[in-house]
């Protein structure tokens, strides 16, 4: 019974979605609701910063871009960009920092976030 658990616990962390199995080219597809508010091809801010570079880049690090108050007051204590906070922004914004600007409700299919982390990583 003990290794039927273990194969079981076995099969459910590796058949999980993980970032590092996203497809960029299905996250492409998913980005295009994101270029309404924000550039993925150049430095410029639009609504939203520039998500040029986001990967490993610090929270509120985008030049120019005017931030919220409580946004600030995250970015301040967070770290870099990395799978796991872009994950848990791109699922709830407005949960992550509440007083966001961003208005976006969040993706809540791990795949469709998984594909778009990975292409935002192309964009780098």
């Amino acid at each position: 019974m003990k290794r039927l658990l273990l194969i079981g616990l076995a099969l459910a962390i590796t058949t999980g979605t993980s970032w590092a199995d996203g497809d960029a080219a299905k996250g492409e597809q998913t980005a295009k609701q994101c270029l309404a508010c924000h550039s993925v091809t150049d430095t410029a801010n639009k609504v939203g910063p520039s998500l040029l570079g986001i990967v490993g880049r610090k929270p509120g690090a985008a030049e120019g871009y005017a931030y919220s108050d409580p946004f600030k007051a995250y970015a301040a204590a967070a770290g870099a960009w990395d799978d796991a906070t872009l994950d848990a922004w791109l699922k709830d914004p407005r949960a992550m920092v509440k007083g966001t600007k961003m208005t976006f409700a969040g993706i809540k299919d791990d795949a469709v976030r998984a594909d778009l982390i990975a292409y935002l990583k192309t964009k780098n």
